[in-house]
């Protein structure tokens, strides 16, 4: 199948992409109409989601499809048909990552797809955080963590591969969601860590787990955070990651607030406590913490951007809870 063709009613490049004297497009014209293509459909990054899809539709990776790129390669007429349809979907605004069937997050390649909240690269900075953390403590054991809304497993399982020994516990209500973190947990090499994912829910896993009171070193957590009244603008997001990932409550600090109240009782005196938020919610999240018997020294830092983006605390000793 030609990309001068027609995909069910919509005309697949026609206009966009010159017909080439070969019988198969090269990789750079097959590409370029399809970056088009999605550019017209408002999707925000064509250039790589074009490669992404074709090297997924041709079964390679990305380095190889650079180097047939250089070569000039001609695209199979299967890699074609199929990449034509792969690119009719991302057109309809299906997530890629749901497309390619994974998210890359820092290390790992994590399986994603309907029901669990595709993880952010924002996100990866919570993880160095709290690796960074579990340095500066030096207990001279293996250190416990406890990570709430863990979804996909994204923050759990970087933790769990990165550090050289932890314990730590994914808490994720969602189902779905939860079925797809027991997936990438079994795809990946945990060392000398453990992993327990567990359902539960964050706003209350404290008060059903007295016995996990005050043993933890850090607790972690990204929690829905959007205000109910705010649909986000991107299809991606609005139509596909999962509304209890999403939605924190009509400011978007109810669900985290009670969150905090139980990490503050999962904690350890002296443990850490960091959790993302969106780059308004600063001065929220630490009034939050510092609301608290025995969350102290709240302070937020940046993403990538330079966006607010998480908050971080210590649980004070000599407070009773």
């Amino acid at each position: 199948m030609r990309l001068t063709k027609q995909l069910d009613s919509t005309h697949w490049g026609t206009d966009l992409i010159p017909r080439p004297s070969s019988p198969e497009e090269d990789v750079s014209t097959v590409l370029r109409g399809a970056a088009q293509l999605l550019a017209d459909a408002d999707v925000a990054n064509p250039d790589p989601d074009s490669a992404a899809l074709l090297a997924h539709a041709w079964g390679i990776d990305a380095s190889d499809l650079a180097r047939r790129r250089l070569l000039g390669d001609g695209v199979p007429a299967e890699v074609t048909e199929v990449f034509a349809q792969l690119i009719d979907r991302r057109r309809q605004r299906v997530p890629l990552q749901h497309i390619i069937g994974v998210a890359a997050f820092r290390h790992l390649e994590l399986q994603v797809g309907p029901g669990v909240f595709v993880p952010r690269p924002e996100t990866e900075l919570l993880v160095t955080e709290v690796l960074e953390e579990l340095d500066r403590q030096e207990s001279g054991y293996e250190p416990f963590v406890i990570d709430l809304c863990s979804g996909s497993g994204a923050i759990t399982l970087s933790l769990a591969t990165e550090h050289p020994q932890l314990r730590i516990i994914g808490v994720e209500r969602e189902t779905e969601a939860l079925n797809w973190s027991l997936k990438n947990l079994a795809s990946v090499s945990l060392g000398d860590s453990s992993v327990e994912l567990i359902s539960g829910d964050a706003t209350m896993f404290a008060d059903d787990r007295p016995d996990l009171w005050g043993s933890a070193d850090v607790v972690v957590t990204n929690p829905p955070y959007v205000p109910d009244e705010a649909v986000p603008r991107d299809a991606e997001v609005r139509e596909h990651d999962p509304a209890a990932a999403l939605y924190g409550g009509s400011t978007g600090l109810e669900i985290p607030g009670l969150i905090v109240k139980q990490a503050e009782k999962l904690l350890r005196p002296g443990g850490f406590f960091i959790m993302e938020h969106s780059e308004e919610q600063g001065p929220g999240a630490c009034e939050l913490i510092m609301s608290t018997a025995s969350l102290r020294r709240a302070a937020t830092y940046p993403d990538y951007t330079g966006r607010d983006r998480y908050t971080v605390a210590h649980r004070v000793s000599g407070v009773d809870l």
